[in-house]
């Protein structure tokens, strides 16, 4: 008799060393997810759908706690400055300790992929502890809907995740009890210790950012779209909390994701199937289609607080954390490209959130200077909200804006990008989401409606073709007007009620650009310093 589809998964399980489980659940539906999350008492169902957890005390990555085990298959490869090294006897024997520590239980597992590009195709196992990790892989990734590939799926990559495992960091080398470990050589990574579901997301990516560059192929941390009548596609490069996701999900434009591309020989395309979205103080009126999503079924929301009466969301109440979150599959953002993948961009913007208020709305880029600040990866980031915190803000230097997945070194994906640039002719365009006429402790942040008129500008091409002056601190073109934004906006010197404070805040930054750089020690770095401020 041929197997039956049971004595097939538990074969497939005893190859990743599982010989001993309680009930398997595998590619389980969303319906039977949560039906499960709840019984199993983690997690509760909000007013329209949403199903809401908490994650302990993990509410953001743990990027002190990431691990690439130094094995032959990549250790010359990986940028080591930034990836901290595991040995392989240890992942050996943290993984047998984490595979002792499941036998027994249940076990949720999802077969998926990443890359909507089919020839960049990575078929992903995800198995997990609890029934909400497995709907946020569900959420997350490219879902196989056939069922003859169900069953055939060969998983080029495996990720086992237990959120109540926790390492013992003299025993296993560990830094503390969270472990987020990848290893190369075996294609698996474990987690342990944090249930935030974004650890396993970056995990995949990060593995991403490892392997496609063999195929000629640059991994970006970015969001796109594409214009509906005019088909241009544009990329948005940016930190957490400058809008990335947000300005991405226009309504005069289709997405194409929000958050991870590759950048292929025929265009770009996403790697994922689902978006995870800040959701703290997020507005209706501003973010529409996001908000949405936040009241709907299949929505997982991350340390949102919910009246436990009424059951409804408090999307303002950070009192878990500030990086709330909601995953959900992305057709919820409704008019999506099919099959998420889409030509070569004709603009890229890098977003910036300066929280000193002394860079412009939006500059145009060179070539060179785009790939300046793709390795400098700017933000700025200031503690509690937006408004006369009194807290002095953080500059955050990120290279390739998103230096904890970037395995390999920065000037690889500088490299690439700098020649899909000059080979594609894309328009490059730094915009500062952030503050304007002060710093974040003075002022106020730039209207999300100023923003998205010079975004407006960049699609049409109109801003291509209005003249630009060069600023003085940081060289940077900036143009002279834009429709739809007053023109004393687009020269924030301008805006302060005293010059002088600005030239000397101004200065202040210009210096941090360069000291940031001063770290890249490569020829190619050497030679694109020359592109940074002139201050």
């Amino acid at each position: 008799m041929p197997p039956t589809l049971t004595d097939l998964w538990r074969r497939k399980l005893e190859e990743h060393g599982l010989t001993a489980f309680g009930e398997v659940h595998w590619n389980a539906t969303t319906a039977e997810l949560y039906e499960h999350a709840v019984r199993r008492r983690e997690a509760t169902i909000a007013h329209l759908g949403p199903l809401c957890v908490t994650t302990g005390h993990h509410t953001g990555r743990s990027p002190n706690d990431k691990w690439v085990v130094r094995e032959e298959s990549c250790q010359h490869e990986i940028w080591w400055d930034q990836s901290q090294a595991f040995e392989p006897e240890q992942f050996d024997g943290l993984h047998r300790r984490l595979l002792a520590y499941l036998r027994d239980k249940d076990l949720y597992v999802q077969d998926c992929y990443v890359c909507a590009e089919p020839k960049y195709r990575l078929n992903l196992r995800i198995i997990t502890e609890t029934a909400w990790h497995s709907l946020f892989a569900r959420n997350m990734f490219l879902r196989i809907h056939d069922r003859d590939q169900i069953r055939a799926h060969q998983p080029d990559f495996t990720v086992i995740q237990s959120g109540r495992f926790h390492a013992e960091p003299e025993r296993d080398g560990t830094r503390s009890e969270a472990f987020i470990i990848l290893n190369f050589g075996a294609k698996l990574a474990i987690i342990g210790g944090t249930s935030y579901g974004g650890e396993g997301k970056k995990a995949v990516f990060t593995i991403l950012n490892y392997l496609l560059p063999r195929h000629e192929v640059l991994p970006m941390h970015c969001s796109a779209n594409v214009g509906r009548e005019r088909g241009d596609v544009a990329l948005f490069f940016g930190l957490s909390g400058t809008g990335k996701t947000t300005l991405s999900a226009d309504p005069d434009r289709r997405l194409i994701g929000d958050d991870e591309h590759g950048w292929g020989d025929d265009g770009i395309f996403n790697f994922e199937g689902g978006c995870y979205a800040k959701v703290i103080r997020l507005s209706s009126e501003a973010e529409p289609a996001i908000w949405k999503c936040t009241r709907r079924f299949g929505t997982i929301l991350e340390n949102v607080t919910v009246d436990r009466i009424t059951r409804r969301l408090d999307l303002d109440d950070d009192s878990l954390t500030e990086n709330t979150r909601a995953a959900y599959p992305i057709n919820y953002m409704g008019d999506i490209v099919d099959g998420g993948r889409a030509g070569h961009p004709k603009n890229i913007v890098m977003l910036t959130c300066d929280a000193y208020g002394v860079m412009p709305p939006v500059a145009r880029l060179t070539p060179e200077q785009a790939k300046y600040h793709f390795l400098s990866g700017y933000t700025a980031k200031v503690a509690g909200t937006e408004r006369e915190t009194g807290k002095d803000p953080v500059p955050t230097f990120s290279a390739c804006f998103g230096a904890p997945f970037m395995a390999r070194r920065p000037e690889v994906y500088a490299r690439m990008l700098g020649d899909r640039l000059q080979q594609h002719k894309v328009d490059c365009w730094l915009v500062n989401t952030g503050w304007i006429g002060g710093s974040c402790k003075v002022a106020d942040r730039m209207p999300i409606a100023f923003t998205r008129a010079i975004l407006r500008a960049i699609h049409s091409g109109k801003l291509a073709g209005i003249k630009t002056v060069q600023e003085p601190a940081f060289g940077l073109q900036v143009p002279v007007r834009c429709p739809d934004v007053p023109d004393t906006m687009l020269r924030p010197r301008a805006t302060w009620a005293d010059e002088a404070v600005y030239d000397a805040e101004a200065a202040k930054l210009a210096k941090r650009f360069e000291e940031n750089f001063a770290t890249f020690d490569s020829p190619e770095a050497r030679e694109l310093a020359k592109y940074g401020p002139t201050a």
